[in-house]
């Protein structure tokens, strides 16, 4: 593959141009020089990887500052904390997923109750709102920082 122009490069991931720059000044992606007499900034293919590697990980719902610490720990080659920080996005991901099929079953009950009368509130409402007034929900709760006793 030859050396890519910017727009070239974010191209390769369906990114814009400051998507790129912004994971420049994040320190996710290196920033390049321009070659001799042009102004241009280059990418290789290496690069391509790694900007494939933070798309694929912003997908799975990562957030720039856990993506930039798998980095980090790619780059000194820390694999045990590395396996760490992606198996407690997989413990948030699992929780996530048994809430949304919570939801799901309690939509399919729902929903055929949902006009069944013109009296009195809406129990499809009535449902989402009880839910909603929990005081933890299963995902949140797998990724929120523990608290401390006072």
């Amino acid at each position: 593959m030859a050396e890519l122009t910017i727009a070239a490069f974010a191209r390769t991931e369906g990114v814009g141009v400051e998507s790129i720059r912004r994971y420049q000044r994040r320190g996710m992606l290196r920033t390049t020089k321009a070659s001799a007499g042009s102004s241009a900034q280059r990418y290789q293919p290496d690069d391509v990887r790694q900007l494939g590697f933070i798309r694929l990980a912003q997908s799975t719902i990562c957030t720039l500052d856990q993506i930039a610490a798998l980095l980090a720990l790619d780059a000194g080659e820390d694999g045990k904390r590395a396996r760490k920080l992606a198996g407690d996005r997989l413990a948030a991901r699992d929780a996530k997923m048994a809430d949304l099929q919570a939801t799901r079953a309690a939509l399919q009950r729902l929903v055929p109750a949902g006009g069944a009368s013109a009296e009195g509130p809406c129990p499809l409402i009535a449902a989402f709102a009880e839910r909603h007034m929990r005081p933890t929900r299963p995902y949140r709760a797998a990724i929120a920082p523990a608290k401390t006793a006072p």
